[in-house]
């Protein structure tokens, strides 16, 4: 069961790592995609809960408003994601995701109350140094790195407490709550500074890959990611999610082209990172055998 759940888990990767290449073919503003991303993969999960499996979606006031936050969490980092995209490419966007393992290192200990693993640290030493290089190599892109980092924060604060719901609700609720309260944020949010009025602005062919984006890379991997928490720790989770940046940065290379080719010292850096977070998951493991 645990081989097949690591499958699973980097097949959802895969999936999380075509987002990114959907991000640069949609026109729409990262304001407007996270907009309606949200909006619609909140209905396809309504949908899928309530018609399909007819489950209830009844939750206590309680968990209600714990998923409420973490939506929050989760709208910035898609934000955050997308707009680091625009402004940037997807491979500064992708790479910046990495961070997410040392913010894990700090944040997970803390909310399960285990001791931090000083491997966890050290690769995260070594992440951090990775992206600062990248910085200063591809300064022009720092916008984009900025925002990148802030992805990761909210990225892994999303996570880990996504970890700490498992078992309060089903995992379709637990997903469909977040992103719906996550989606009503956003509309409180942009109805009261003016921004509502933006949301017209997209054509029917960013409609129409939204939908795709929404439905196959939004809430079926979104689904199975909460469903694997039975196997897999949120650690373990944000692990094998490092590996989004080889799958998008590989794609993207190939489908953009000019665009996302970066400089030598990019791929290096990029490299030791997913080195050094493979290295990582091969030490865990060993510590598990042997225990």
């Amino acid at each position: 069961m645990h081989k097949l759940a690591l499958f699973r888990l980097h097949l959802i990767v895969f999936l999380w790592g075509f987002t990114a290449i959907l991000g640069k073919l949609i026109q729409a503003n990262a304001q407007i995609l996270v907009f309606y991303r949200m909006l619609f993969a909140a209905i396809f999960l309504y949908a899928f809960i309530r018609i399909y499996k007819k489950e209830s979606i009844k939750v206590s006031k309680k968990i209600f408003f714990q998923l409420a936050a973490i939506g929050v969490a989760m709208a910035l980092h898609w934000y955050c994601f997308f707009y680091s995209i625009k402004v940037s490419n997807v491979s500064i966007a992708l790479s910046c995701l990495s961070l997410s393992t040392l913010f894990a290192s700090i944040l997970e200990p803390i909310i399960f109350k285990r001791k931090i693993d000083a491997s966890e640290v050290i690769m995260g030493v070594v992440i951090v140094s990775c992206i600062l290089l990248i910085f200063k190599t591809e300064f022009q892109y720092k916008e984009g790195i900025i925002y990148g980092v802030f992805c990761a924060i909210f990225g892994t604060i999303f996570s880990v407490f996504n970890g700490k719901m498992f078992g309060k609700t089903s995992s379709g609720n637990i997903i469909f709550y977040e992103i719906f309260c996550g989606w009503f944020v956003l509309l409180i949010f942009y109805l009261f500074s003016g921004q509502i009025f933006q949301m017209n602005e997209i054509s029917y062919s960013d409609i129409a890959l939204i939908c795709l984006l929404a439905s196959v890379f939004t809430a079926f991997p979104m689904l199975e990611s909460v469903n694997l928490m039975k196997y897999i720790s949120p650690f373990t989770l944000i692990l094998t999610v490092n590996l989004e940046p080889v799958y998008g940065i590989i794609l993207a290379f190939f489908i953009f082209g000019e665009s996302e080719h970066m400089s030598p010292i990019f791929y290096i850096a990029s490299g030791v990172m997913i080195l050094a977070i493979i290295a990582n998951g091969l030490i865990k493991a060993r510590k598990t055998k042997k225990l």
